[in-house]
């Protein structure tokens, strides 16, 4: 048996800071805490075999509409700039160095 996460990620009230940032530290506190779960079960043998963020973009979700953000990019909806947040950053850099920062 192989088991794959498909879709982990947590909806928030994202907002644009003054200087242009999302600040999603809590979505980050949530991602590490799953991604440490995911790494002690593959440790005890566990068959993980995957895991897949979700999102990667704010988008339309069908129980909160637009009210809650679930993406590590920040979506304008009325111009459609994308913009990285903090978690974007955060995960980029746990994917490059192969671990839990």
């Amino acid at each position: 048996m192989k088991t794959f996460i498909s879709e982990n990620g947590c909806a928030a009230q994202d907002e644009l800071t003054e200087q242009g940032e999302v600040l999603d530290l809590d979505r980050i506190q949530y991602l590490r805490q799953h991604l440490l779960a995911a790494h002690r079960a593959v440790s005890e043998g566990y068959p993980l075999m995957g895991y897949f963020l979700w999102s990667f973009m704010d988008n339309f979700e069908w129980a909160y509409g637009y009210d809650r953000r679930f993406g590590i990019t920040y979506v304008d909806y009325p111009s459609q700039r994308r913009i990285p947040k903090a978690s974007f950053h955060w995960y980029s850099q746990c994917v490059q160095e192969n671990r839990i920062i």
